[in-house]
């Protein structure tokens, strides 16, 4: 992993930066909107807005791309970033909001898209799942990062949506000076949603609720902190948590994975989350029981993400891997579209514990969907079955288009070098069998 960061420090530099931006601008919404009055619901909408536009982006992107190229794309949508960020304070008011979150979400994953490229494009065989793997973190550190920033200044005024627009502003200096010649994107075959679910209906469905997980989580946690009278430097804490379980717990759950029926750590980390959302329902009131479960769902929703993909895996032959990760990656995006809406509907119903109500209900309905999976067909893991499982690769929420197929390739290189294991071995069995 040193010399994959050695080699890409400064594009990893770059998307930090764009993550310490991100970050910061989606919980000072959430703390913003309060200042200015809004209602939940309308928060709810303007995180929603958000997702609307990365998931427009993520597909609309690449075929930009291919016409104008990496740069343009890359300091056009930087450009609008930094601008949108100049004028929410500038013009407050629930519906501009909704319209500028559609357009920075759009943005955001355009860049991404970019920046993903030329990671990949950076990376061999041989490292690109520790590139995956530090990409991730990268992301996780620039998140955690952004929440100590919103203690800096008062979410009332200016600062606090000037420092996102200037560390986006400088990312592009790392990402456009390290960059290696652009990368060509080529076309993969998509597999349709009715193949897609016939394959792996529990791939499908978790999908689906994680999104509506995932865009609660980063959208309206500082919107739950703000109802629930949660101080700045509180909501932070918060929020940082849930990113910090995330961090901490990817790789422990990663080797687990590699090591167990998937279906049944599928099942675990759901009802573990379930658990830790019905106490924190519970106990709202204590802010360190809070922490612990965020910090709890945190661990276990976001690497259920890569767990999703890795089991919709072990059913997919290698070449249908890249066009799966497509169609699993759209059912996410819808999903994380109608959460914060979800959210903020529930958080009009209940109160502020609302925000606890909806992951503990989707993840419940998630832990009940794969024990019924389990009865409906064998698992590849059973003891008649010469089935080897495709190693873990670690890759969060939120993902583009290109860091999903980025993670494909890694399933697939590794199934084919299982496949030649397996008949390499055969064949070795074959031939002493003849000498004998």
């Amino acid at each position: 992993m040193f010399e994959v960061f050695k080699s890409s420090w400064a594009l990893l530099l770059g998307m930090m930066l764009l993550m310490v931006g991100n970050g910061l601008q989606g919980s000072l919404i959430g703390v913003r909107g309060d200042i200015e009055g809004f209602t939940t619901f309308e928060l709810s909408l303007i995180t929603s807005g958000y997702f609307l536009g990365f998931l427009g982006g993520s597909r609309m992107a690449p075929n930009i791309i291919q016409r104008v190229g990496h740069v343009r794309v890359f300091a056009a949508l930087g450009s609008f970033i930094s601008a949108v960020l100049i004028l929410y304070p500038a013009v407050t008011d629930p519906i501009a909001w909704v319209v500028l979150r559609v357009v920075i979400g759009f943005c955001f994953s355009g860049v991404y898209v970019t920046a993903e490229s030329w990671l990949n494009n950076s990376a061999s065989n041989d490292n690109r799942g520790q590139a995956l793997s530090l990409y991730m973190i990268v992301q996780m550190v620039g998140i955690v990062t952004a929440q100590g920033l919103l203690n800096v200044a008062d979410p009332g005024g200016f600062i606090l949506f000037v420092i996102p627009s200037v560390l986006v502003s400088i990312s592009f200096a790392p990402i456009l000076l390290s960059v290696t010649p652009t990368p060509a994107f080529g076309a993969t075959r998509q597999l349709s949603f009715a193949d897609l679910y016939k394959i792996s209906p529990l791939g499908v469905i978790g999908m689906l609720m994680l999104g509506g997980v995932f865009s609660a989580q980063f959208g309206m946690s500082a919107v739950y902190g703000t109802r629930a009278g949660f101080s700045v430097a509180q909501i932070s804490v918060f929020v940082s948590s849930i990113f910090v379980g995330a961090m901490v717990l990817q790789f422990p759950i990663g080797w687990l994975s590699d090591r167990m029926d998937r279906r049944i750590l599928i099942l675990g980390v759901s009802v573990i989350a379930t658990t830790a959302a019905t106490i924190a329902w519970l106990f709202g009131t204590q802010f360190y029981v809070l922490l612990a479960c965020s910090f709890i769902i945190g661990g276990m929703t976001n690497p259920l993400y890569a767990l999703l993909i890795a089991y919709t895996n072990d059913y997919l032959e290698p070449e249908d891997m890249a066009g799966a990760s497509g169609g699993l990656l759209f059912v996410n995006g819808l999903g994380a579209i109608a959460g914060p809406v979800l959210t903020g509907w529930l958080m009009t119903q209940f109160g502020a514990q609302g925000f606890w109500l909806i992951i503990m209900v989707t993840m419940m309905a998630t832990s009940a969907y794969a024990a019924f999976r389990m009865t409906r067909r064998p698992s590849a893991y059973a003891e008649e079955s010469e089935y080897e499982a495709v190693p873990y690769a670690a890759v969060g929420p939120g993902s583009t288009p290109f860091i999903a197929e980025m993670a494909q390739e890694v399933y697939v290189e590794a199934a084919e070098e299982i496949a030649e294991a397996a008949e390499a071995e055969a064949e070795g069995v074959a031939e002493e069998s003849l000498t004998r």
